[in-house]
């Protein structure tokens, strides 16, 4: 797995990164996974609206079903209530700052958006500090 590891977050990368761009070359939209699920849960959309996201959705949950070759498993070792609730403070997090990582690190920064710097800037070091506070202080 380490030994391709590089080359398939380089492809994952590029596939991220085109997707994003022919979201906005021929939708006109931001490719903010946060905005784009909150909007097809929460509000009543029109049919075309609700279906490109619908299909946004699925080739971003079937894409990686299909292209990761490795197995995956659910975290082992930590209390279901405290993945749940750390789940939950993303989501929070997300609207709360108007987007998330896809629309701010990789939309944002690529629009040059002073905001979008800003937020990914503040939610890196957040993620930073809150995994050196764990892995050293809390264990």
């Amino acid at each position: 797995m380490l030994e391709t590891f590089p080359s398939q977050a380089l492809f994952g990368g590029i596939l991220i990164g085109f997707s994003a761009v022919l979201l906005l070359a021929f939708n006109g939209r931001t490719a903010g996974i946060s905005g784009i699920l909150y909007n097809l849960l929460y509000n009543p959309l029109s049919g075309t609206e609700r279906n490109w996201r619908l299909c946004f959705m699925a080739g971003l949950v079937g894409g990686a079903y299909f292209m990761l070759p490795v197995e995956f498993e659910l975290r082992q070792g930590y209390s279901p209530v405290l993945l749940i609730a750390s789940g939950l403070a993303v989501g929070i997090g997300t609207r709360i700052g108007n987007g998330c990582t896809s629309g701010h690190g990789v939309c944002g920064i690529g629009m040059l958006s002073v905001r979008s710097i800003a937020a990914t800037v503040a939610f890196m070091i957040s993620g930073i500090l809150t995994v050196t506070i764990l892995r050293n202080f809390i264990g």
